[in-house]
């Protein structure tokens, strides 16, 4: 069950690979360009977040009997799509660009396209216009650590029959993980079947349900200063992630005594909040021109859209197994196993 709960804290491989070189390592530019260069390198990774926590909420629009319950344990992966796998530093005031555009990798990117930037802005600190010049890196990205490029999360979820057709779910897992990375994760759901609203339909193998659901997310990061005499001192440096996530579909499911396929469509969307806390000093290509930030980074992040869904379970006594994949924005997958008491 460790091993299940601690694969939770994959989704932040998003923020260690991002620490690999130094998520800190953008405030050498201006405070305005060092969000905008985060927001862009991370927003892979909060989209993908957001559209795979959406996912695996059922694998059958019958609901359970009142008082029936299953248990069910589940990968999702949402597809980064080549198109967001590298950004451009064009929009950027700060960035020195010799000619051309200059391009960096995503979070969703290879680890080796990042890029070196050379950065150049004033800021007025103290009544004093200061002139900032220096070079940082951008970390690349971590495709190569993703089966299929696709942003991972884990579910443990048990479902329970109530009155009226209806059924509730609750995903949860308490706050795990290591000494420097920790994560908790909160979902409630509800089914409703409406079968029967279709007059004879419920004399048949067809089921159809209405489903809801919300999932609210939280990892935190400690920064740790690694390498105390180079250009950036880090005091109580932190990386906090909230995200909140919601869906709304209509489902369906052929139930058969081995065999059940199942599919919906509906709309997905969150939002989700990061925020670099800390002071961090910045000493300038070894001189003595320094400035000091105070929790730097505060991003923003949103993902929503239609989707669509087919699966398959097959049922071996209370033992289920079930996979569906899901197109959206970045298409999905699901798969899992459920122990069902109906």
């Amino acid at each position: 069950m460790k091993k299940l709960l601690i694969t939770l804290i994959t989704v932040t491989s998003t923020l260690s690979g991002f620490s690999q070189d130094g998520p800190e390592g953008v405030l050498f530019s201006s405070l305005e360009d060092a969000n905008r260069l985060t927001q862009a390198y991370m927003n892979p990774a909060m989209k993908g977040l957001i559209y795979s926590m959406n996912s695996g909420w059922y694998h059958t629009a019958k609901v359970h009997k009142k008082f029936g319950f299953d248990l069910s344990f589940g990968l999702n992966g949402s597809m980064i799509p080549s198109k967001d796998e590298m950004f451009t530093l064009s929009n950027l005031t700060s960035v020195n660009q010799p000619s051309g555009t200059i391009t960096s990798a995503t979070v969703g990117g290879s680890e080796n396209g990042g890029t070196t930037a050379t950065v150049t802005f004033q800021e007025e600190i103290g009544g004093i216009n200061t002139t900032y010049t220096g070079t940082f890196d951008m970390p690349g990205g971590i495709k190569e650590d993703l089966p299929l490029n696709a942003v991972p999360t884990v579910f443990i979820q048990a479902g329970v029959g109530l009155p009226f057709k209806s059924e509730a779910i609750v995903r949860f897992i308490p706050k795990v993980g290591s000494d420097d990375v920790k994560g908790s994760l909160l979902g409630f759901g509800l089914k409703k079947e409406i079968t029967d609203w279709f007059g004879p339909l419920d004399k048949t193998p067809l089921h159809v349900s209405l489903l809801a659901s919300y999932t609210s997310m939280n990892v935190d990061y400690d920064i740790v200063d690694d390498n105390p005499g180079d250009d950036i001192d880090i005091q109580n440096g932190k990386v906090d992630l909230d995200l909140n996530s919601y869906t709304i579909q209509a489902i369906a499911s052929l139930n058969f005594p081995v065999i059940n396929i199942y599919g919906g469509v509906g709309y997905s969307g969150g939002s989700s909040s990061l925020d670099m806390l800390g002071t961090y000093t910045i000493t300038y290509n070894g001189t003595l021109n320094q400035r000091t930030l105070n929790n730097p980074l505060n991003l923003d992040f949103d993902a929503s859209g239609f989707r669509s869904t087919i699966g398959a379970r097959l049922s071996l006594g209370f033992f289920k197994l079930f996979a569906d994949y899901t197109i959206q924005e970045y298409n999905s997958v699901n798969a899992g196993v459920a122990f069902s008491f109906r």
